[in-house]
């Protein structure tokens, strides 16, 4: 028996309520296949969709499948002026992500360098979807803070050619370098428009 799998699967259903309880959908899915099904559902035919850098999203599969289908795709990698779609995102009808951490009380906690991609959950793309691996999942609000600066921040850190501490040690050093990627910290403890944020619980680890 996979336990870790077993007690993920357990937790799911408290997690669901907890989100729901915030006024997010929440769906749980037992493999990142299955979560990209599930988005894809979610996603009608014709809407713009844009996204941020997350590699849980893009362990999911789902840009491909997009690609071959009807949608508007808001792709950063397929353009030279990048800070303009990131700007043209806010009027998608979709925007595709994951979560640096989540409590068990549903709360998300991230923090970015550039604000683009918590700009867009906090507010313009008409919905969100965020897939979320099991291993972003801990138990406090506070507990997710500590997961996406200490943890999330000095990997991602690690994934660009940056100068900042915690690229060159892998540990945080509270910087204030140029390349600094903690300079904004979101945290949604609720959302109005009910539904607007979708979060896929995946019973993996995925991302950082």
């Amino acid at each position: 028996m996979d336990y870790v799998f077993d007690r993920f699967e357990k937790m799911a259903p408290q997690l669901i309520k907890a989100l729901e309880r915030r006024n997010h959908a929440a769906y749980y899915a037992a493999s990142k296949e299955e979560a990209r099904d599930i988005a894809l559902s979610l996603i009608p035919k014709g809407s713009s969709v844009g996204w941020g850098g997350s590699m849980s999203m893009m362990a999911s599969g789902i840009i491909p499948e997009l690609e071959k289908g009807d949608y508007t795709l808001l792709d950063r990698a397929k353009t030279d002026d990048v800070g303009h779609l990131q700007r043209e995102i806010f009027f998608a009808d979709f925007f595709l992500g994951s979560t640096n951490a989540l409590s068990e009380d549903g709360i998300l906690v991230n923090i970015d360098g550039n604000g683009n991609r918590i700009g867009a959950m906090a507010f313009g793309p008409k919905n969100v979807i965020l897939f979320v691996g099991r291993n972003k999942v801990v138990k406090t609000a506070d507990d997710a803070y500590r997961r996406a600066k200490y943890t999330a921040a000095p990997i991602n850190a690690g994934r660009f050619d940056i100068k900042t501490p915690c690229q060159v040690t892998g540990e945080c050093a509270d910087c204030i370098s140029p390349d600094n990627i903690c300079c904004e910290v979101l945290t949604i403890r609720f959302s109005r428009v009910k539904g607007r944020i979708k979060i896929i619980l995946v019973n993996e680890d995925l991302g950082f």
